[in-house]
């Protein structure tokens, strides 16, 4: 018996009865989870492959001759930004003080502003409750979400948000009236306030256990899947957990509104198979925050990481144990890193004692935990202009993460072989990014014609960031391999969803993000 059963069954007889009205059928009364180094730990095999590739060995001299051949082509990395699914720098929209207000300016130029910020591929907006709802059963979101669409379509960059259930840094409230009126608010003991003369919010948190505040969550995240879920313009959702801005922790207050840990876990594993009911295609990205506020923050990383879904962290300054979830984590999770940058300003530049900006240190970071995802965002100033003033000033560090971030893959080698009746290509996939592949990479070779059309997939996670992962294409009878004529293409599957992934070589690409398969070795 592992250490994680034997603390589960040797608890779950004490406190059964008291938690037994929060847990949903089939769940486990007691969902803690002790830290573990996450290296080599098991979190199960991953996504299932469909079509999966023979990925070698590949023998060539005798007694294994079975795939001698030739290398007929090799790329190069490219420096391109490139624009898929499961990574990019994020343009913030929003974050903790909900629509962006720029003096001179309406809202729509300042999100304009923010979507054209050459280095973005992504935007992300984070919303109360009250801003996307007003009344029970229909959306009636503010303005800045509309917007946010709207440009999303106009730009061919998605969208990643969250809703938050509580926000300490805005004074109205995050929850709709509706749901007011009905759910109790607890406070905690504490104060919070970030300097001295900042307004400060009494720390009121709803009992999110409760049957109207379940029944009203669940109804939210149905109303927001329809239109979201697998929507074009949906990149993922952070999941809306307990405590402030929904990132699993009401520190520095005490405590937490439920009765016992047990009760206050079971509520938060209820709220998170809610979402996962309802999000099927797109990730849900769970924070890494460690379980200050004993509300099943290890229970729900677990969770989210087992069914194949995404990480993510609110500054890269931070605990041991968010540092080892990001940095080790399995290949084929992604994670997003939240950091807020300085505006540029010699006002508000910090510097380390060697004379590096502060940002320059934020984004080297970024780099070490192998991210996917980056936050172009100026805290509690956003405004298109700081993240241009910076970029004005110091180039270099952003370029290099543009160019690096998340996974970059490309045919590094490729080989033809001919062994008696059997033909083929062989493909040796590089990754010159910081992350693997979130998700399974499926590989198609194809030609104008039809007459060839031959696809699979690597395993979860492959090529990672270093080494080659190998695989064969087989060609169909009859067809042989001629210069020019065959191109290799590459998609990301995810929950079930394909989304194209352009190579990232420095040799010329077709429009669609393919390569022509041509000798040029």
């Amino acid at each position: 018996m592992d250490r994680r059963d034997f603390i589960r069954k040797g608890l779950v007889s004490a406190v059964s009865l008291a938690v037994a009205p929060y847990i949903l059928k089939g769940e486990t009364a007691i969902p803690w989870v002790p830290q573990h180094n996450w290296e080599g730990y098991d979190f199960g095999s991953g996504p299932g492959v469909p079509d999966r590739l023979y990925q070698g060995p590949f023998p060539q001299y005798s007694p294994e001759d079975f795939f001698g051949g030739e290398v007929i082509m090799q790329t190069t990395p490219g420096e391109q930004i490139i624009n898929c699914f499961g990574m990019g720098l994020t343009s913030y929209i929003s974050g903790d003080q909900g629509c962006p207000h720029v003096d001179g300016k309406s809202t729509e130029e300042v999100i304009d502003g923010l979507f054209r910020f050459p280095l973005a591929t992504k935007v992300y907006i984070r919303p109360t409750w009250r801003h996307i709802q007003k009344r029970k059963g229909v959306l009636e979101p503010d303005d800045y979400w509309r917007i946010t669409f709207e440009k999303a379509s106009k730009y061919g960059k998605k969208v990643g948000f969250r809703i938050m259930m509580n926000d300490p840094d805005i004074m109205a409230d995050s929850l709709p009236d509706f749901v007011l009126d009905k759910v109790p608010m607890k406070k905690l003991s504490g104060r919070w306030g970030r300097k001295p003369g900042d307004m400060v919010k009494l720390n009121l948190q709803p009992d999110m256990g409760n049957p109207y505040f379940i029944e009203y969550f669940e109804d939210l995240q149905r109303l927001l899947s329809e239109r979201l879920d697998g929507a074009a313009d949906v990149e993922y959702m952070d999941t809306c957990m307990y405590g402030l801005w929904g990132e699993g922790h009401t520190w520095p207050y005490e405590g937490n509104p439920y009765p016992s840990r047990e009760i206050a876990e079971s509520v938060m594993l209820r709220l998170f198979n809610i979402q996962k009911k309802y999000w099927t295609k797109i990730p849900l990205l769970t924070n890494t925050q460690p379980d200050f506020s004993r509300v099943g923050n290890s229970e729900i990383v677990d969770r989210t990481v087992r069914s194949c879904n995404w990480l993510r962290t609110d500054t890269i300054f931070i605990e041991n144990e968010q540092i080892e979830a990001l940095s080790n984590r399995p290949a084929w999770i992604a994670a997003a890193c939240e950091c807020a940058l300085t505006d540029g300003s010699e006002a508000t530049m910090r510097y380390d004692n060697s004379g590096i900006p502060y940002n320059e240190a934020i984004i080297s970071h970024v780099k070490d935990v192998g991210a996917n995802y980056f936050s172009l965002w100026n805290w509690h100033d956003i405004n298109p202009d700081h993240l241009y003033d910076y970029y004005k000033k110091y180039p270099a560090g952003l370029d290099d993460l543009a160019s690096s971030i998340g996974y970059r893959v490309r045919p590094s080698w490729i080989w033809n072989f001919e062994n008696g009746m059997d033909k083929g290509l062989i493909i040796g996939m590089a990754n010159d990014g910081i992350a693997c592949v979130p998700g399974i990479l499926r590989l198609t070779l194809y030609d104008a014609d039809g007459s060839l059309n031959v696809s699979g997939c690597l395993d979860p996670g492959y090529p990672k960031t270093s080494g080659i992962r190998q695989c064969l294409l087989p060609f169909p009878p009859g067809v042989s391999w001629s210069p020019g004529r065959m191109r290799l293409k590459a998609e990301l599957e995810y929950k079930g969803v394909r989304y194209p992934v352009p190579f990232a070589c420095a040799q010329k690409l077709n429009s669609d993000g393919s390569l022509t398969i041509d000798k040029n070795l």
